[in-house]
């Protein structure tokens, strides 16, 4: 893999680098997260070639974007690309002493879900502010797997009367759900899907429908949770380790290590081949992966770089643990 290597949304001119930032942590997921260090994580990313990196306002309820503009804002506007999301409108509140529910930061702000025309250019313009940026690359619709009709026939084309107007460059949505999104692949016009946790070593339902009908109308795919929110986030995941939020069940545990065993017979680890597989799907332009630190960025640096021989995936396959329908050839 190659962390500078860039590869066009959809039939946008927008482009993103293979891995990518994923903003979540900079917002205070799952614990409290100072300026400091979150700066530190930034710049370590800036300096390592990733030039592609994703915040929403639902992230720590304004932080994650806030501090992702900081550091951009700094930078020439044409060597980035930016990308977040609507669906969630923050409205202020006395916070009277308590923490937000999602996110380890106080509770300013609460969240109302609106994916209406009028919602989704206030959240957009609310956006702009807080990162001090004149435009957004790539504007996703949120988690709107519970409100996916309002999302669909009102919330796409505000997105795409933005794309129209110039204010955005790409248009998709970030959901986790791959029927849904293969509905508004089919149903309307998106660049880009980004897709939370269904094409994974642990999990390829994407591959149902999702990515066939991307590859067909040539929508791009960008690939988050790779790790599934823990899973597969170290060398060999224990009894603690979670899965897509939750405590993982003892089989998922088996077989995850089952992975591991013909990673670590290969030399590889399992976060280096959760980050490549992907990737070998022609219809996956980048990964997103998650980060709060510098030596979380330094670590997940040196994993993308790794070298994956083509034995791994033919291994994994052999031993039934991968879809036989999953492409291992040579990547996008």
């Amino acid at each position: 893999m190659d962390t500078t290597r860039t590869h066009r949304l959809g039939r946008s001119k927008v482009k993103v680098t293979e891995l990518g930032f994923g903003g979540g942590p900079l917002g205070g997921l799952f614990a409290p997260l100072d300026d400091a260090t979150a700066a530190q994580a930034l710049d370590t990313a800036w300096a390592g070639g990733i030039r592609y990196y994703d915040t929403s306002p639902h992230y720590g309820i304004g932080h994650s974007e806030r501090r992702i503009g900081q550091l951009l804002r700094e930078k020439p506007r044409t060597e980035f690309t930016l990308s977040t999301k609507v669906g969630r409108l923050l409205v202020p509140q006395d916070p009277a002493g308590r923490m937000d529910e999602s996110f380890a930061v106080p509770a300013t702000h609460r969240r109302v879900w609106d994916f209406s025309r009028d919602g989704i250019r206030r959240s957009v313009e609310d956006s702009l502010t807080r990162m001090g940026t004149d435009r957004i690359d790539v504007l996703y619709l949120h988690d709107a797997e519970q409100h996916f009709e309002d999302a669909l026939h009102s919330g796409f084309p505000a997105l795409a009367e933005l794309r129209a107007e110039g204010v955005v460059g790409a248009i998709g949505a970030g959901m986790y759900h791959p029927g849904k999104l293969t509905r508004l692949v089919q149903e309307a016009d998106p660049d880009v899907v980004m897709l939370s946790g269904r094409y994974t070593l642990m999990d390829s339902s994407a591959l149902d429908s999702l990515l066939p009908a991307c590859t067909e109308r040539g929508v791009s795919v960008v690939a988050a949770s790779v790790f599934n929110s823990g899973l597969l986030a170290t060398d060999r995941p224990d009894a603690g380790a979670f899965y897509d939020y939750a405590p993982a069940a003892p089989e998922l545990l088996e077989r995850a290590n089952r992975i591991a065993d013909v990673c670590q017979a290969h030399g590889v680890t399992l976060p280096q081949a959760a980050m490549a597989y992907p990737l070998h799907h022609p219809a996956v332009a980048g990964v997103v992966v998650g980060m709060r630190t510098a030596e979380e960025v330094r670590r997940n640096l040196t994993a993308f770089d790794a070298h994956i021989p083509a034995q791994l995936w033919s291994d994994l396959h052999a031993q039934n643990l991968l879809d036989e329908r999953a492409p291992t050839g040579t990547p996008s």
